[in-house]
């Protein structure tokens, strides 16, 4: 395989690791006229059901959360351990209904025909802050009774937890059988999360995970599309009698778990209805309604789900919900990054730094791939060790290029030279280096996970540029233990494009250079390795196999 080949086969392998379309979204047009004119005609209700009233404060040892009194909706989600992106003095915020981007969880309680019971009814709760002072803390926000239905809605908040019951306690007084369902809902805009950049976006928007047609993301251009026909075509499950529904984006989610860990699911009464959809305010909901069984007269019921709000920490989600830890979005290279990273979280568990982790992890890769890059690297040394009869073959026949080629072909025989011979162990390794490019990418656990002296956050860019810097030289040095290019303005872009990948690697996250880094110091050392050896022989006079 010659250079030029070569070169555009690991730039397009570059791209595709990056996942260009990932990271430079396209941007989304502004909204139509019509659009806007649907959204000026929102209802004044429906306004008010993202507009706070009165919030209550509910503070635990992970989470700071605001319910607002009245529509009983958790509106803000602020995750005490985390930082936001950019702005270390400030805490994350996953939910939030300020004016910067709303995202909140809502949930409600049907009648047979589909109407929501407590529209227009106000809840009220004991006190207006609630502070954690045990294993758990409850909200009990309570409701007047209502057609002969009287009813709780009761948050639960747990000690080092990111996991929030939500439960519906009710009284039926009417005289007669009460047949409701419960919906729950999360809704969201389509805005980047705060402190978002352009190295630190994925997949944005809803996603259900139920055992039929296992993990599926609805992406918001799709469901821009039904709204502008007016058709429900996005694909996803509509039906499910187990599974989960939410929202997601980079290192954090939101879901509704519809069947907890060895538990029973909460669709005992029937399949739960799923409904994902961009309303006519423009905001995107994932919803869940779930029938209950039918409530006799003067009896009692509960019904109760989870909500996960919280980072995407693999040990964690993978014991709320059966694969949860899907939401983990690796994309289609899932299968590989997934053991690679249970290997990183093992290695990290011995070595207890991330970036020591990553460190191993890059040299065991290394060392399971050597047969593979060692036969691409020796074919690359031979035809660099025959650049200059290469180069003279080319100035012997000039332009006739089948006269060059023949000589070229030759010269391979004699030499005992496969130009395809890098070409195959190449393309095995490029499932393996995406993987692990993902299993870095995606993991919240390196976020602020500090390395040594001046990395202090694994998931953020180098403050300092060092890494990117140190990540040049070793891409500068590789190009001289490469075979060179016979043609100039071959040769040219050879020095130029290092500098230009480079420049993208400043801003690439701290982790994912540290094992580029890593990964070309060790290619380096083989490489010279390798040509040394084969010079070695050639200057014995020894046929180099």
């Amino acid at each position: 395989m010659d250079f030029k080949r070569l070169t555009a086969f690991f730039a397009i392998a570059l791209v595709i690791m990056i996942g260009w379309e990932k990271m430079f979204p396209t941007p989304k047009p502004a909204p139509a006229p019509q659009q806007a004119a649907q959204q000026q005609a929102v209802t004044a209700s429906a306004e008010a059901a993202l507009a706070p009233e009165t919030p209550i404060t509910v503070t635990t040892d992970t989470v700071k959360a605001v319910i607002d009194e009245k529509s009983g909706d958790l509106r803000q989600m602020t995750l005490l351990k985390y930082k936001a992106n950019g702005n270390e003095n400030k805490p994350f915020s996953l939910f939030d209904d300020s004016k910067e981007y709303t995202y909140v969880a809502q949930s409600e309680l049907l009648d047979a025909q589909g109407n929501n019971i407590l529209k227009g009814v106000n809840f009220t709760a004991a006190q207006k802050q609630y502070s954690l002072n045990g294993d758990k803390v409850e909200v009990r926000l309570s409701a007047p009774e209502t057609n002969g239905l009287k009813i709780d809605k009761v948050y639960t908040f747990t000690k080092d937890s990111y996991l929030v019951n939500v439960r519906f306690d009710i009284t039926n007084t009417s005289g007669k059988p009460a047949n409701l369902s419960a919906d729950y809902r999360i809704v969201r805009d389509h805005s980047q999360p705060e402190g978002q950049g352009y190295f630190t976006r994925s997949y944005l928007g809803p996603v259900v995970y139920t055992p039929e047609d296992k993990f599926q993301k609805v992406s918001f251009s799709d469901l821009d599309d039904d709204a502008k026909s007016g058709k429900s075509e996005a694909e996803y499950i509509r039906k499910t009698p187990t599974g989960w529904l939410g929202m997601i984006e980079h290192h954090f989610m939101s879901a509704w778990i519809l069947q907890p860990k060895g538990g029973q699911s909460v669709c005992v009464a029937g399949d739960c209805r799923i409904d994902i959809k961009r309303r006519n305010d423009n905001l995107y909901s994932a919803s869940v309604s779930v029938p209950l069984a039918a409530i006799q007269a003067d009896a009692k019921a509960e019904t109760a789900i989870n909500l996960y709000a919280g980072p995407q920490t693999t040990s964690v989600i993978a014991n709320i919900a059966d694969n949860l830890q899907l939401a983990k979005d690796y994309g289609k290279v899932h299968w590989f990054a997934s053991p690679l990273f249970w290997l990183l979280n093992q290695l990290h568990n011995i070595i207890g730094n991330w970036g020591w982790a990553i460190i191993v992890l890059t040299i065991i890769v290394k060392a399971v791939l050597y047969p593979l890059t060692n036969a691409s690297y020796r074919s690359m040394a031979k035809m660099r060790a025959a650049a200059p009869k290469l180069q003279a073959i080319k100035e012997k026949y000039g332009d006739d290029r089948m006269a060059q080629q023949q000589a070229m072909m030759q010269l391979y025989k004699d030499e005992k030279i496969n130009p395809l011979g890098g070409c195959l162990p190449m393309l095995l390794q490029i499932p393996v280096f995406i993987g692990l490019y993902w299993a870095l990418f995606a993991s919240v656990e390196l976020r602020q996970a500090p390395w040594l002296g001046w990395i202090t956050d694994l998931s953020r860019s180098d403050p300092y540029y060092i890494l990117p810097i140190i990540m040049a030289a070793t891409m500068f040095a590789q190009t001289y233990l490469n075979p060179p290019p016979t043609d100039p303005m071959q040769a040219k872009m050879m020095k130029i494009m290092p500098l230009i990948f480079s420049v993208m690697f400043f801003f690439f996250p701290a982790g994912l250079v540290l094992y580029w880094v890593v990964n070309n110091l060790l290619t380096i050392a083989q490489q010279w390795h390798i040509n040394r050896s084969i010079e070695k022989q050639r200057a014995k006079g020894e046929v180099v196999s």
